[in-house]
């Protein structure tokens, strides 16, 4: 039943790419073609989710003074009620398209809620975050999840690791140690901005250790219930809007939210698209991993999260501070290649498939 539930979730990009013609279809398919337009998707459309992450919470709109000051968006929440809308809508989409049968719900609701709360909490921490931390900071300290989802594995799913798992979780912690050390946010330069960074950093390992215990309680459900990946999206999804939802009401900050953007169109816009690009990202991974495996899906990530910072740093003026900074970021990626490749030896495709899911927000799994 599992198996059948799977092959159906992962089916719809495979069923889109039937409806082209045969020519096209046989080059998505082939080998070096199919992985091109793997990278094309999940690294493109995840670059775009960057860039206006970053665009919407730290720089102004409008018109703005001499010292470059103008209306800031504030309303991280507001953020994270339109992602979970826009993914809810799609996951229901593929239910009625793939299995409508799964459209009640499999688990007791407080299970999808559970992972809900902790969903919206890490991203409340993800997006609050990038106030105090620049993205690319914010983006290598997303690679040191791998410490949380160990602990809460070892807590909850009493899983064991092996020596190579602690070795690159390690190598992984001391290169955004030393990013982090040596970047401007802790520079003697700015004594104001260190405590702010503090901040930062302590919002940072909040996500870290919310978005690992959610991971973490997906996987139990998982294994505890029989139900599809789009069955828990919609459900978990459906509950964070409804948190997100009420959570600005009660903070009064949907009026606001709103008002800002009315005056400013073009933050709507972006807030949109931001919803936009990470969902159609979830459907270039899905069609990757089943089409590829894990091991590719694991290694175009890490490119992606390189690739990130690089844009980032060009286009929103993040310069690194040479040499140490560029050490800290050879040694996380280091760690991150060798853990990818690493794999080859045992392999596990479902596991690392749900583990590489995480290193997106929102996730196919998690969204």
């Amino acid at each position: 039943m599992q198996a059948k539930q799977t092959q159906e979730e992962q089916g719809m990009w495979s069923k889109f790419v039937d409806t082209l013609p045969e020519p096209v279809q046989g080059v998505l398919r082939s080998s070096a073609a199919g992985i091109a337009w793997a990278c094309f998707g999940v690294i493109g459309f995840l670059l775009v989710y960057g860039v206006l992450q970053e665009r919407i919470m730290k720089h102004p709109y409008g018109e703005t003074d001499s010292d470059g000051h103008g209306d800031m968006f504030t309303w991280s929440l507001f953020l994270v009620m339109c992602n979970r809308l826009v993914t809810c809508s799609v996951a229901l989409g593929m239910l009625a398209w793939t299995a409508p049968k799964e459209l009640l719900p499999v688990a007791p609701i407080y299970s999808y809620a559970a992972v809900s709360i902790s969903n919206v909490v890490a991203t409340y921490c993800q997006y609050e975050a990038l106030k105090y931390v620049s993205f690319p900071l914010q983006t290598l300290g997303k690679t040191a999840k791998m410490i949380p989802v160990m602990i809460w594995g070892l807590l909850i799913m009493k899983k064991k690791y092996g020596v190579k798992d602690y070795l690159v979780a390690v190598g992984v912690t001391v290169g955004c140690s030393v990013f982090v050390y040596y970047g401007d946010e802790f520079s003697s330069k700015r004594a104001s901005a260190k405590e702010t960074s503090m901040y930062g950093v302590l919002l940072m390992l909040g996500y870290l250790a919310f978005d690992g215990f959610t991971s973490t309680f997906q996987d139990k459900l998982f294994k505890g219930y029989s139900m599809s990946t789009y069955n828990q999206i919609f459900y978990v999804q459906g509950c964070s809007a409804i948190f997100s939802f009420s959570s600005l009401i009660a903070g009064n900050q949907l009026v606001p939210a709103i008002a800002f953007m009315s005056k400013h169109p073009e933050a709507l816009g972006h807030a949109l698209a931001l919803s936009g690009a990470a969902t159609t990202a979830n459907l270039y991974i899905s069609w990757t991993i089943k089409t590829f495996g894990a091991l590719i899906f694991a290694t175009i990530m890490t490119t992606r999260q390189f690739t990130s910072i690089l844009l980032s740093c060009f286009l929103f003026n993040h310069p690194l501070t040479w040499p140490m900074q560029y050490i800290g970021v050879a040694i996380t990626f280091t760690a991150l290649y060798y853990k990818a490749f690493a794999g080859k030896s045992k392999p596990k495709p479902v596991s690392a498939a749900t583990e590489a899911m995480k290193d997106i927000e929102p996730g196919p799994v998690k969204a």
